[in-house]
């Protein structure tokens, strides 16, 4: 799920980051068309003075004709401006501006060129994360070959952008455990060495594998018990069970076998 540090200004995921915006970049934000009816929609819910409302009036004056107001202007900036950068970004709010200028006037089927460039680029003190950019934007109003002819608007203000996310840390590689109050417990392969492993407290006890030597294990207060392997004479077994073993032939002559 995308984090709200991650998303852009339109809630998709952020492509762009503070560190992309860095200074002397220019983004172009595209090109817009003012829309008389609703230019005069505008003034007259927000901003309904006689020279953007009154088509008499202000043909009479100096202006020649119903103009912008310029917070509608201003409002085709913003449009544009999330449009084409914030819907990409990882825009946070904004501290504010410090110039707004109108530079000529706008009217109806006007065709705008718009950009923001970026001036500068720096940390946040007040916002850890953010990083505050400081941007221009311009609108020029095109002629009839789509050059720019006069600059209309110009505003500076600053943007805060959520710093890059940082990359996830690789894991560790698996590390040896050792067994409660022993040594790490150590295997061999079928025909091999004894398998020893540890007991709790206690040191290594060796047990044979199938092929092996002989097995030893601790019997309580008592001394190595040893077992017969298959082929193993029976001289030693029966020393095993405390009965004595019949001598070799070559041995018999002149002794007594005991009862």
């Amino acid at each position: 799920m995308t984090t709200p540090e991650t998303r852009s200004g339109t809630g998709a995921p952020a492509e762009l980051f503070f560190e992309d915006l860095v200074p002397g970049l220019t983004v172009d934000l595209g090109t817009v068309t003012v829309d008389g009816d609703e230019m005069l929609a505008f003034a007259r819910r927000f901003d309904p003075q006689w020279y953007h409302v009154d088509s008499a009036l202000a043909g009479a004056s100096r202006h020649g004709g119903v103009i912008a107001s310029g917070f509608y202007t201003v409002s085709l900036f913003m449009r544009a401006y999330v449009d084409h950068l914030l819907s990409r970004a990882a825009a946070d709010a904004s501290p504010g501006l410090e110039e707004l200028r109108w530079l000529a006037p706008v009217r109806a089927g006007d065709r705008l060129a718009v950009r923001v460039d970026v001036m500068g680029a720096r940390p946040s003190t007040a916002r850890p994360g953010l990083g505050t950019v400081s941007l221009t934007g311009t609108m020029l109003r095109l002629g009839p070959d789509n050059r720019p002819e006069q600059e209309v608007m110009r505003t500076r203000f600053r943007g805060w952008f959520a710093l890059r996310p940082a990359e996830p840390t690789p894991e560790s590689s698996p590390t040896k455990t050792s067994q409660p109050g022993g040594s790490p417990t150590k295997t061999s392969q079928p025909g091999g060495s004894p398998t020893k492993t540890s007991q709790p407290g206690s040191g290594p006890a060796e047990t044979s594998q199938p092929g092996s030597g002989p097995a030893e294990t601790d019997q309580p207060e008592g001394g190595t018990a040893e077992t017969s392997r298959p082929g193993v004479g029976a001289a030693q077994a029966g020393r095993a069970e405390g009965v004595p073993a019949p001598r070799p032939d070559s041995d018999r002559a002149g002794t007594k076998t005991p009862h």
